[in-house]
């Protein structure tokens, strides 16, 4: 062995050592289970210092590439091949680990899991069943459909030019009056906050929110750096808006049309009194309307309908009520802002799906979306009485709700805090899957977000009567540990 580090060279001493019996075990000069010649003699060979050869030798032994027998020396390791693979291979952990986007909730990780399994009753799902879906409508509209040779391209920035003349004609009964300039068509609401956060905010900026909101199960404008902020919409607003926002750049995000989760909905007057606070301060709203068209009664005018400033950004999307597959919302906001987020948005993905917006536009200008619509809302309807129906029989004395105004959800709220980590995977055992409180407010640990737009009839009894059963053991749980204190 005549081989010796130099001195002159870009690596250490260390470094070229190690790396020379690093090739050696690669090569299989020495294979696992070989012993290394002494530290003494290896330093005498190489013409360095045995400290030298320490700091090699700890750092390979460190890696599992050697291994240290007491009383007998140095051997190569017999995972060495293992170890010496894994050094080859990009290190992904560490890049996910330091990756910009933040992960989700772990509870959230295993509901969108087991939201795939078809043995699982539903009870939280944010979606329409299958059976609710306009399934034969949709395909005989792709027969309908005359496609051009243009149509199967990229579409502008923007999105397709006559759905966006669609649009504005459809939100002009909401009140809101738009030019297709105003318009970007996006894929789905999410989309469009995604836009908004990277399009038009400075890391540090703050989101305003309600307590409970939607915003704390994903994360748009967390991963990019912005400080969500949880306030009360109530008579001291102006005020606080102005004395959190200060210098900072702001928006609220507000769903005032069946919140998600709560199901809530806001009056005239408290989208008025929203809309003016915020004006003192110079500070945009994201109103995300996605539930309206769901409103079992007469719905209230939007927030943009009032808008005189250009300071509401308003989202819109048929992923809640036609099809969530189609991938297709629209954002409405001033000219300058909605070309600044299509420009973003050209260079995410090249525009929202073609044939899918040629879908909607089939749909909207045919007045087959509106007469769906009020079919839709019928069997919304029938639903949500059955599962109140249940609710009033069986958790009376144990929770409490308000009476479901449209859209997909029940805000059951127990009178014991007993929604935790450990009722979520009870349930899971048993097949129910559930979206606890705790997603939408960490603090929340007595509602459920409870969904009757996905499970089936039987389902929904059937997963009530789980639900039921295990709250009543963690009630009792809870009274024990309660007496034990």
């Amino acid at each position: 062995m005549s081989w010796q580090p130099t001195r002159q060279g870009e690596l250490t001493l260390q470094q070229q050592i190690s790396t020379w019996i690093t090739e050696h075990i690669e090569r299989g000069d020495w294979v696992a289970g070989t012993k290394l010649p002494t530290q003494r003699q290896l330093a005498m060979q190489f013409g360095v210092n045995r400290s030298t050869i320490q700091q090699a030798l700890e750092e390979l032994k460190s890696a599992g590439i050697l291994e240290a027998k007491v009383g007998s020396g140095i051997y190569v390791s017999h995972d060495s091949w293992h170890s010496l693979i894994k050094q080859t291979q990009p290190n992904w952990q560490s890049y996910i680990d330091t990756s910009l986007h933040k992960p989700n909730y772990h509870t959230i990780q295993i509901i969108n899991e087991y939201e795939q399994r078809d043995d699982i009753i539903r009870l939280g799902t944010g979606e329409l069943a299958p059976s609710l879906l306009p399934t034969a409508e949709i395909e005989a509209s792709l027969k309908a459909l005359s496609l051009q040779p243009k149509t199967l391209g990229y579409s502008s920035p923007q999105g397709n030019d006559r759905l966006r003349k669609a649009v504005c004609d459809y939100v002009e009964k909401r009140g809101i009056h738009a030019q297709p300039h105003n318009v970007c068509i996006v894929s789905g609401a999410l989309q469009a906050l995604q836009l908004i956060a990277v399009g038009l905010l400075e890391q540090g900026s703050i989101v305003f929110q309600e307590k409970t909101s939607y915003l704390n199960s994903v994360h748009p404008f967390q991963s990019v750096g912005m400080q969500m902020m949880a306030i009360d919409r109530d008579e001291q607003l102006t005020q606080t808006l102005a004395q959190k926002k200060r210098k900072r750049q702001a928006v609220f995000y507000a769903v005032p049309t069946l919140n998600n989760p709560t199901g809530r909905v806001w009056t005239t007057r408290e989208k008025k009194h929203l809309y003016e606070a915020c004006k003192q301060s110079r500070i945009p709203i994201i109103e995300d309307d996605v539930y309206h068209e769901l409103l079992f009664r007469e719905v209230t005018p939007t927030i943009k309908s009032i808008d005189d400033s250009g300071q509401v950004l308003y989202i819109g999307s048929v992923s809640k009520t036609l099809s969530p597959g189609l991938r297709i919302g629209w954002l409405i906001g001033p000219t300058t802002v909605i070309e600044r987020l299509a420009d973003i948005k050209m260079q995410t993905d090249y525009g929202s799906s073609a044939i899918s917006q040629e879908i909607v536009l089939h749909w909207l200008q045919s007045g087959k979306y509106e007469q769906y619509i009020v079919s839709l809302r019928q069997k919304l309807q029938h639903r949500a009485d059955l599962v109140e129906a249940i609710l009033m029989e069986k958790f009376g004395d144990i929770a409490e709700w308000d009476k479901p105004k449209g859209g997909f959800y029940i805000w059951l709220k127990f009178h014991a805090p007993i929604v935790d980590k450990e009722l979520f995977t009870k349930l899971l055992h048993r097949l129910v899957l559930i979206n606890p409180g705790y997603i939408y407010n960490p603090q929340d640990t007595q509602h459920i977000r409870l969904s009757y737009a996905y499970a089936t009839d039987e389902e929904l009894k059937s997963g009530l009567q789980i639900l039921h059963e295990t709250v009543d053991e963690a009630i009792v749980k809870h009274k024990k540990q309660n007496l034990e204190k």
